[in-house]
């Protein structure tokens, strides 16, 4: 996966604001509005930082019309190739900075409200919402950059084993 677009609004309800490098520090992106705590869901919904795949929105553009190219998808980072659910539960490296994928973002009809546009909380629906993720490690990230050193971070091999003892096996 390669980063192809670096999004932040600085707050509910702004325009999503393309930049070509971000700070990637405690708690999410510099500058953006759940970083500082002025997102529309502070403090009780919070993901640090939103990831999305470009391939999904081109999906959505091509089936229904709605064009989310421009930030409207109020996700973070748009990167293409690979998919990001395959982020989740996992930590990895992007510029930087060091992420762990932790849960699917789906979308909400807030997106819609702040979108301006009927159907765009359904567009991103059917897992074209994307991720969240929380930054372990903080460090710059750039346009071009690829996400690398990706390794689970569940213990899968010491879960089967818990589960076998469990079951007296």
């Amino acid at each position: 996966m390669r980063l192809e677009r670096i999004l932040v609004a600085e707050a509910e309800g702004e325009p999503m604001e393309p930049r070509e490098t971000v700070e990637a520090v405690e708690g999410g992106l510099a500058g953006d509005r759940y970083c500082t705590g002025r997102g529309y869901y502070s403090p009780f919904d919070v993901c640090e930082v939103t990831f999305v795949q470009a391939e999904a929105l081109a999906e959505i553009r091509e089936t229904t019309g709605i064009d989310l190219t421009d930030g409207r998808h109020r996700r973070n980072l748009v990167v293409r190739g690979g998919d990001v659910h395959d982020l989740l539960e996992c930590r990895f490296r992007l510029g930087a900075a060091t992420f762990e994928g932790t849960r699917p973002r789906p979308p909400c009809r807030h997106v819609e409200d702040v979108a301006g546009e009927a159907g765009v909380a359904d567009a991103l629906g059917d897992g074209r919402g994307g991720i969240c993720a929380r930054v372990i490690d903080p460090g710059e990230l750039r346009v071009g950059e690829e996400v690398r050193d990706v390794e689970p971070t569940a213990d899968f091999e010491g879960l089967v084993e818990r589960i076998r003892d469990r079951a007296g096996r």
